[in-house]
C-alpha cells in the first residue's frame, strides 16, 4: 500500500515530530525547577491518609505509572477522573488529603471546577504545561512542563507529563530526584531514534492495517498508560474506533469477535508480565486475528521499541500507536489530528 504523504503532512505530523527538543526542553525545565523540594515539604508537612491522582483523558490515563509507583512505596493512590472526583468524590478534598491534578492547558472545565471546589482545603501538585494557567495558579507546588505549543491532539504534551511525573513521583517516594532525572536525559535523543524512520513505519502499519475494522490496544501495569492514550488518540486523530483493555480483561470477552479484520496491539511492558502478553499474542493469532507485540524484539521494525530503562518505557510506548493514527489518515485519506466537533481545551463540563 503506498503511502499518500500529501495527507499526513500537516501540524499534527509536526507535534509528533517536535516530541524530542518537547522533552529535552522538559528536562532542562525539570533540572533547574525547585519544585521537587517544595513536593518534599509538602510530603514531610503532615500525615496523609491517601492521594488522588486525577486528570482527563491522557492526563488522567499518564497516571497509571505514578499511581503503581507510590503504592509500592507505601502510599494509598486513588485514581478519579476529575469529572468523577468533583462530582461524586468532593468529600475526598479534606486536609489528609494529597491531590495530583494533570492538565496540559491548566483551564479545562474540569480542571477549574475541581480548584473552585477544593478552595485550598487539600495540597495539590499540578502538573501542566501551561504557566498561566488555573492549575499553576492555585496548585500548592506546581510542576512546569516546556513542551510548547501543541496543535491538537495531545501527543509532545503527554510525554513531557510522563516525564514531569517521573521527576513528582521520585520526590513523593523520597528517592534521589538527581538520579530520576539522570535516568531521563536521554528520553529525547531515545524518541528521536524512534522516529527517524517515520516513513517507514507508518508504510509498514498500512499492510497491517488493512481491511481492519476492530482495534483493541492492550497492556498490564504501567502499560495501561499507552493503551488507553493510544485508544484515545486513534479515535482522537483518525476518527477510527480503538479500544483499551488490561491484558487480563481482554480474555474475558472479546476473543468471541476476532476474525481477520481484528487488529490487536500488545504492549508487552515489564519482565514481571512480558511472558504473559507474548502468549497472549500467540493465542490472538491462533484465531486468525492479527496481533502484534510492541517491545524491543518486536518482529515488525514499526512495532520495536527502543530498548530503554523501566522509567521510560510508558514515553517510548505511545510512539508506534502515533504512527498508527498517521497510517489511518492514509488509508482513509483523511488528514489526522484535525478536530471536526472538539477543540483542543474543554471547555464544558
Amino acid at each position: 500500500m503506498s503511502l499518500s504523504l500529501d495527507v499526513i503532512e500537516g501540524r499534527y505530523l509536526s507535534d509528533l515530530l517536535s516530541q524530542p527538543p518537547a522533552l529535552s526542553a522538559t528536562w532542562r525545565k525539570l533540572r533547574a525547577s525547585n519544585a521537587p523540594e517544595g513536593i518534599a515539604k509538602l510530603r514531610d508537612s503532615r500525615r496523609f491518609e491517601r492521594v488522588v491522582l486525577t486528570g482527563m483523558g491522557s492526563s488522567y490515563f499518564g497516571l497509571h505509572p505514578l499511581c503503581i509507583q507510590l503504592a509500592e512505596h507505601g502510599w494509598t493512590p486513588l485514581m478519579l477522573e476529575t469529572s468523577e472526583l468533583i462530582h461524586f468524590y468532593p468529600h475526598l478534598l479534606t486536609p489528609t488529603t494529597l491531590v495530583v491534578a494533570v492538565s496540559q492547558s491548566g483551564q479545562s472545565a474540569e480542571t477549574v471546577r475541581l480548584l473552585e471546589l477544593n478552595g485550598g482545603r487539600s495540597p495539590l501538585i499540578g502538573v501542566t504545561n501551561n504557566v498561566s494557567g488555573a492549575l499553576a495558579e492555585h496548585a500548592s507546588v506546581t510542576v512546569l512542563t516546556d513542551a510548547g505549543d501543541e496543535y491538537s491532539v495531545s501527543c509532545k504534551t503527554y510525554v513531557s507529563a510522563l516525564m514531569a511525573l517521573q521527576v513528582a513521583g521520585a520526590a513523593l517516594c523520597g528517592l534521589d530526584v538527581a538520579q530520576c532525572l539522570r535516568g531521563l536525559e536521554e528520553a529525547g535523543e531515545t524518541v528521536e531514534s524512534y522516529l527517524r524512520g517515520w516513513k517507514s513505519h507508518v508504510l509498514e502499519y498500512c499492510d497491517l492495517l488493512r481491511d481492519v475494522r476492530d482495534m483493541f490496544l492492550v497492556g498490564r501495569g504501567p502499560s495501561l498508560a499507552a493503551a488507553s492514550t493510544g485508544a484515545l488518540i486513534v479515535k482522537e486523530s483518525a476518527h477510527f474506533h480503538a479500544e483499551a483493555m488490561s491484558s487480563a480483561a481482554f480474555r474475558h470477552g472479546p476473543f468471541e469477535m476476532f476474525g481477520p479484520e481484528t487488529f490487536v496491539g500488545v504492549f508487552a511492558g515489564g519482565e514481571r508480565t512480558r511472558a504473559m502478553s507474548e502468549r497472549l499474542v500467540d493465542d490472538i493469532q491462533r484465531c486468525e486475528a492479527k496481533s502484534v507485540l510492541f517491545s524491543s524484539q518486536a518482529r515488525h521494525p514499526a512495532c520495536r521499541l527502543p530498548e530503554v530503562s523501566e522509567p521510560l518505557q510508558p514515553i517510548v510506548e505511545i510512539l508506534p500507536v502515533q504512527m498508527m493514527t498517521l497510517a489511518l489518515g492514509s488509508i482513509t485519506n483523511r488528514e489526522p489530528g484535525v478536530f471536526r466537533r472538539g477543540t483542543k481545551v474543554t471547555a464544558v463540563e
